[in-house]
């Protein structure tokens, strides 16, 4: 067991290493596209408490996956931001053959500059370091009480307000991903 926990930690920080290197050598995506499971995105929208009333963000929404169940299983608007102009195609093409496009938008943009102060909730599949750089902007664009909520990575001494382990998580990865899920709440101004 202890053997096969090394390895997978030795894949992440393979694929880790691999990606950072391909980042700074070009202006790819700081993080690799790896799908969020389903049960991790129903255990997501679940933890947020998404209401039909929620505008949720997806930063990194990779094929849309998140916002589509948000908008089909609870009626929330949603709004999908990606670098890859080619994982907001499929995004679109999701919404579509799910038939909430009328519910969603995606847009091409760098999670660091898009406008989400919109958002109700946040979701967040990204890497820890990414969550690091990207709590500055959350805390100041955001209004207080909304949700964050991340698969897998957490946000350093920031603690969560709530945390939910699955029992299943990667299903087939291989890298030990979508076991965690964790949720914040943007304070008041002035706290934490």
């Amino acid at each position: 067991m202890h053997f096969q926990t090394r390895t997978t930690c030795h894949r992440l920080a393979l694929l880790i290493f691999s990606f950072s290197l391909a980042s700074a050598q070009s202006s790819h995506p700081e993080v690799p596209y790896v799908p969020t499971t389903d049960e991790a995105v129903e255990a997501m929208l679940k933890l947020a408490d998404v209401k039909s009333n929620d505008v949720v963000y997806d930063l990194g929404c990779g094929d849309g996956r998140i916002v589509i169940t948000a908008a089909k299983e609870y009626g929330a608007h949603g709004v999908g931001i990606d670098i890859n102009p080619q994982r907001i195609h499929e995004a679109k093409e999701n919404a579509k053959k799910a038939g909430v496009e009328d519910l969603v938008r995606f847009e091409v943009n760098d999670l660091f500059k898009a406008n989400i102060r919109d958002a109700t909730v946040v979701t967040l599949f990204l890497l820890q370091k990414v969550n690091l750089r990207l709590r500055p902007k959350l805390l100041k664009e955001l209004k207080p009480g909304t949700r964050i909520v991340s698969n897998t990575f957490d946000m350093g001494d920031w603690k969560p307000d709530k945390e939910e382990t699955l029992k299943s998580g990667d299903s087939g990865h291989g890298l030990g991903l979508s076991h965690q899920i964790l949720l914040w709440m943007v304070p008041q101004r002035g706290q934490k």
